[in-house]
Parts: structure tokens; C-alpha cells; sequence
């Protein structure tokens, strides 16, 4: 089929370099990303009444804790090229993060310190879940700009093509034409996930912690594990599946457990007075008009 729709993406991966520091779309909005996913992560902890010392310290270990897992798995999935070149796996700022790596490394890192300081979990994993949500579509948007992830050919009314000779994803588009904006399907998908997060948190789980991550967790997982079938840049591990499904497959299974145990937990009341509109559009002050200042836990 030949598209009715083909967007051309023309844009140097590269922005500019910076003192020997170079900055790159993915760069770029993987910083916008983070920043925009603490941020939210930390509105949201004021909301359901989450120590907000502790969430500020949860973030500064979840954020290197996620980078750090993020290039190691890359590595580790492309171990035939760093195996010749260790010196390179230290070069992230030319590229190279798993996204399942930065979500396993994250929660792991947060996870592991929480519980050595005996932070409350569940509704920190709850936090997390928007901050990581977020964070990830931001991020996916300077991956569709660099054309770093190549997909297969487009069956579609539509897809892209990338027109820049520097473009990842220029070869690929010279020798088999439009494909699909994979990666677009996937910041589409991570915006639905987080408006379901904000319907099940301010919902039916406002008073059970850990359920909403459960739902932001197996539903990325799900959705992932299908549009990795659409994208041709990872290597297969095991039975003819990738990378990337193997891992969602993985934390699908792992996923259960958890979910027996937050379900079986007994309600919290962990509700804050907010104002009705400003609560879902992330405006999240009190109607009083001031800010609780949390008590340290004793």
C-alpha cells in the first residue's frame, strides 16, 4: 500500500556541540523530560499527602539511578559492539539509553533506598508512576525528531520518512521508503497511560497505594511488548523475541505478585482537600490558597 500520508522529518539529529559537549534532540527533550516528570511526580506527592522531603529525595536517587540503568542495558543489548569498544560505554551523550532499562534502574535504585529508610512504598511507587509516565513521553518526542529507532515498513494510510544525510534513519528511509512513526505510536500511547493513571489515582485506587503503578507498569509493558513487533533496531534474546518484549514480558510476570499484595493491603486514607479542577489539571492548590508544610516522620 502506498501511503496517502508521508511526513517528511528533516531535522539534524544535532543541535550543536558545546565545549566538546554535544547536544542532541534526544538530549535535549530527555532532560525536558525529566525535569517535567519530577515535577509532576512532586505536585502529585502533595496531593495525596506523600512526604515531601522524602519525594524530593526519592527523585534525586530515582533520576541517576534510571540513567545508569538505562545505558547499562543498551550496552548489554548491544554488548557486539561495546565488547570491541569499552571505551565507548561511557559515551552517553552520543546516544544510547534503553527505556526499560531507565524505568527498571529508577524504581529499583528508589525502591531499594526507600525501603533502607523506611519511606512508605506503595504510594511512592504510585509518585513515581506519573514522574516516569511523563518523563517518557517528553523524551520520545526527540526520539521521533532524531529518527534514531527504525521501523518497519509502513501498512498504513501514513508514515515518515527522514530526509536529513546525519538522520539515523536516513539510510533506512532511502532503502525501503515510509515507515511507521513507531516511536509516535508510543508517545501516544504513554499520554493515554498517564490519563488513566490520573483517573484510577483520583479514582477507584485513590485510597489503595501501589495499584496505580500496577496500572502504569503492566500497561506500558503490554503496550510496548506489541509495538517492539513494529520497530527492527533490537536484537532478538530469546525464543524470537526482542529485547524490549522480553523485558515487558518479564515485568508482566513480576507484576502479578505485586498486585496480590496491593490488593489484599487495607485502604488508606490519604485524601487532601484540592480544588476539583485544579486537582486533574495539575494546578494542585489548596483551597485555602496555602501550602501544608508535611510533618517529618518521627
Amino acid at each position: 500500500m502506498t501511503p496517502l500520508l508521508v511526513i517528511e522529518i528533516g531535522f539534524d539529529p544535532n543541535i550543536a556541540t558545546i565545549g566538546g559537549f554535544l547536544l542532541s534532540w534526544h538530549g535535549l527533550f530527555t532532560a525536558v523530560g525529566i525535569l517535567a516528570g519530577v515535577n509532576l511526580a512532586l505536585r502529585i506527592a502533595r496531593v495525596i499527602d506523600y512526604d515531601e522531603d522524602d519525594a524530593y529525595t526519592l527523585a534525586l536517587v530515582g533520576v541517576p539511578s534510571g540513567i545508569i540503568g538505562a545505558r547499562l542495558l543498551f550496552v548489554a543489548e548491544h554488548w557486539d559492539f561495546y565488547g570491541e569498544s569499552p571505551g565507548d560505554i561511557i559515551a552517553i551523550t552520543e546516544g544510547g539509553i534503553s527505556i526499560w532499562g531507565a524505568i527498571l534502574g529508577g524504581i529499583l535504585g528508589s525502591y531499594l533506598f526507600a525501603l533502607w529508610r523506611g519511606y512508605e512504598i506503595g504510594s511512592g511507587l504510585d509518585i513515581a508512576a506519573f514522574g516516569l509516565i511523563l518523563g517518557q513521553a517528553v523524551g520520545r518526542i526527540g526520539d521521533v525528531i532524531n529518527g534514531e529507532h527504525l521501523a518497519t515498513v509502513t501498512d498504513l494510510p501514513w508514515g515518515v520518512i527522514y530526509t536529513d544525510p546525519n538522520s539515523p534513519g536516513f539510510a533506512h528511509s532511502v532503502n525501503v521508503g515510509a515507515v511507521h512513526p513507531a516511536v509516535a505510536y508510543e508517545l501516544i500511547g504513554d499520554l493515554v497511560i498517564l490519563a488513566v493513571l490520573f483517573g484510577v489515582l483520583f479514582g477507584v485506587f485513590r485510597n489503595r497505594p501501589g495499584l496505580t503503578f500496577l496500572v502504569y507498569f503492566a500497561g506500558y509493558a503490554a503496550m510496548r511488548f506489541v509495538l517492539t513487533e513494529l520497530r527492527v533496531d533490537s536484537a532478538e534474546s530469546l525464543l524470537g523475541l526482542r529485547v524490549p518484549q522480553v523485558a515487558s514480558m518479564f515485568a508482566l510476570i513480576g507484576a502479578i505478585p505485586l498486585l496480590i499484595y496491593y490488593w489484599n493491603q487495607p485502604p488508606v486514607n490519604r485524601r487532601r482537600e484540592v480544588a476539583t479542577v485544579g486537582e486533574l489539571t495539575g494546578e494542585f492548590m489548596l483551597r485555602s490558597g496555602g501550602r501544608r508544610v508535611p510533618a517529618r516522620r518521627r
